[in-house]
């Protein structure tokens, strides 16, 4: 048994998004995180795919020719992606790195136990950065 409570305790492997540019976000994600890309290549509906994150966990970034843009709110829509979180240890540097990326930090807060801020990326996906350090 690995690192789980019970046979039968999940672990988190990946979320697929739908992106306008897989080449474009898995970069952004490589050079805020220092991910890696884990694979890439043809995906269903004729798409592009590339798998972007950690050796235990990743994003997966789809595209397939042009993708709808839906400008429902997603917190008042069922089945919409409110935002992922991005735990790391250092907060500021990479508060840092998402301006030098050019986006902008909002919605500081520190709370017990930790620290976080969030920032929208080039399709308007929101993510959470936390720090617990």
């Amino acid at each position: 048994m690995t690192n789980h409570d019970s046979p039968t305790t999940g672990t988190l492997e990946h979320i697929n998004l739908t992106v306008s540019d897989p080449e474009q976000t898995a970069a952004m994600l490589v050079d805020l995180f220092d991910w890696h890309v884990r694979w890439k290549g043809g995906s269903i509906h004729d798409g592009q795919s590339i798998h972007v994150g950690s050796n235990t966990s990743y994003l997966a970034l789809y595209a397939t020719g042009q993708p709808a843009d839906d400008p429902v709110d997603s917190y008042r829509h069922l089945a919409g992606l409110n935002h992922i979180a991005v735990v790391v240890d250092d907060l500021d540097t990479l508060e840092q790195r998402v301006e030098a990326a050019g986006f902008k930090p909002t919605n500081h807060a520190d709370y017990e136990p930790g620290r976080r801020f969030y920032f929208r990326d080039h399709d308007n996906i929101e993510f959470e950065i936390v720090s617990y350090a």
